[in-house]
């Protein structure tokens, strides 16, 4: 049986993050993206748009001195939503962490509408993020 085309979306989408591509994006997020960061650190809140999104990563890595990675463990969706099991790390001076997080992707058509980051350890996410 062939993967799901969302689920090749959602890998090509990590894919591109990772490489920094975000002209790539471009091609999986709608343009009217709502993206949902939990947390009381400075990147919670809801982004609306995809600069706002674009604007969060680079601050995102910014925060993170480079050091912001996801490897990806499983990826999941049907028609309408998508789920990524996924470990990131990252640090800042004397801070780190490496968590499992679950990502949930709403699509609307071929493009990820609206998007929720969880985390397994929201206290250390937030000692990072600030």
């Amino acid at each position: 049986m062939s993967e799901h085309p969302h689920v090749t979306l959602l890998r090509g989408a990590y894919e591109a993050f990772g490489k920094g591509d975000l002209a790539a994006l471009d091609d999986v997020f709608a343009e009217d993206i709502r993206w949902h960061e939990p947390g009381r650190n400075q990147l919670s809140g809801t982004y609306e748009g995809r600069t706002a999104v674009y604007e969060m990563f680079g601050r995102l890595m910014e925060i993170t001195e480079g050091s912001f990675r996801i490897e990806v463990r499983a990826v999941l969706a049907d028609d309408d939503h998508g789920t990524a099991v996924v470990n990131i790390t990252a640090r800042r001076g004397e801070n780190s962490f490496s968590v499992t997080n679950v990502h949930v992707s709403r699509f609307a058509g071929d493009r990820v509408a609206e998007f929720w980051e969880t985390s397994g350890d929201q206290y250390a996410t937030d000692a990072v993020l600030g």
